[in-house]
C-alpha cells in the first residue's frame, strides 16, 4: 500500500478536513482520536465516497501506552506505505489571567498539545525513517508565535510546539523527513468551544463581525505543502483570515 497519511485529532476540525482532502486525492489514511463513534462514521463515509483505504485508532495522545500500543497496531501494509504525520490533536481550555487559572486545564493543555505530539512523534518517526522519506506537519498556532493577555499556558504550549518543529527538523533532516510548522489565526472550530467549556454564546461570539479562517483552508494549505517536490521543503506558515492582524488585533464589522 502506498501513500498512507496519519492524522491525529481526526474526529474534528483540522484533522477531519484534513482526512477528507486526503482521501479524495487518493490517499489511504490512518486516522486517530478519542471519538470512537465518530472515527466509525467518518471511516465508512470516506471508504464509500473514495474508495480508500482507512485503519481507525481508538486513543488519548495524552496517555503514553495508549499511543505506542496503538501505533503498533497498525497493519503492516499500512506502515509501509506510511509517508505522512499530521500532528493536529491538540487543545485550549479556559482563557483569564495566571493567577486565576486552573492545574488541570494547565495540566490538558500540556498534556495534549506537547507531550502527546511527542509521545505520537517518537512512535511514528521510526516507521517514517524505514520507509526512507516523510513529512511531520505540527499544529501550532499564531498563539506560537505571540504572548497575549490570558493566553499564557495556552500560549506556552503553542511556543513549545513552534521550537520541537525546529528540533525535529535538525534532528531528522539526516533521514531527508521534512518538518513543517502551521500556525492558524482565528478559525472557526470546535476551538473556541472547548476553550470555553461548552458555553455556545461565548464561543460563537468570538467570530462575530468578520469572516474567520475554516477548517477547510488550513487542510488545502496542508495538501499544498504535502505535495511539494521531494527537494522543497516549507518549513513554517502562518494564516491568518484576512481581518486578523495579530493575534489580538481583528477588523470587525459594526
Amino acid at each position: 500500500m502506498e501513500n498512507v497519511v496519519l492524522i491525529t485529532g481526526a474526529t474534528a476540525g483540522f484533522g477531519e478536513a484534513c482526512a477528507h482532502i486526503f482521501a479524495k486525492n487518493g490517499w489511504n489514511l490512518i486516522l486517530t482520536g478519542r471519538r470512537n463513534e465518530r472515527l466509525v462514521a467518518l471511516k465508512k463515509q470516506l471508504i464509500e465516497k473514495h474508495g480508500i483505504e482507512v485503519c481507525t485508532l481508538n486513543f488519548d495522545v495524552r496517555v503514553e501506552k495508549d499511543v505506542i500500543d496503538a501505533i503498533d497496531s497498525i497493519p503492516s501494509d499500512f506502515n509501509h506505505g506510511l509517508k505522512i504525520l499530521i500532528n493536529n490533536a491538540g487543545l485550549a481550555v479556559g482563557r483569564g489571567p495566571i493567577q486565576d487559572g486552573l492545574s488541570d486545564d494547565w495540566n490538558r493543555m500540556i498534556d495534549t498539545n506537547i507531550k502527546g505530539l511527542l509521545y505520537v512523534s517518537k512512535a511514528v518517526i521510526p516507521l517514517l525513517i524505514a520507509n526512507k522519506n516523510g513529512h511531520i506537519f505540527n499544529l501550532g498556532s499564531i498563539a506560537g508565535k505571540e504572548v497575549y493577555p490570558g493566553g499564557n499556558v495556552y500560549c506556552a504550549s503553542k511556543h513549545a510546539v513552534d521550537a520541537l518543529s525546529k528540533a525535529m527538523r535538525m534532528d531528522l533532516v539526516e533521514h531527508g523527513i521534512k518538518v513543517t510548522n502551521i500556525a492558524p489565526g482565528a478559525a472557526e472550530t470546535e476551538f473556541s468551544l472547548v476553550r470555553f467549556k461548552g458555553n455556545e454564546a461565548t464561543a460563537q461570539s468570538v467570530y462575530e463581525g468578520f469572516d474567520p479562517l475554516m477548517a477547510k483552508d488550513i487542510a488545502e494549505t496542508i495538501y499544498f505543502v504535502a505535495t511539494r517536490p521531494t527537494h522543497v521543503t516549507i518549513n513554517d506558515l502562518v494564516i491568518m483570515p484576512t481581518a486578523q492582524a495579530s493575534a489580538t488585533i481583528l477588523h470587525k464589522k459594526a
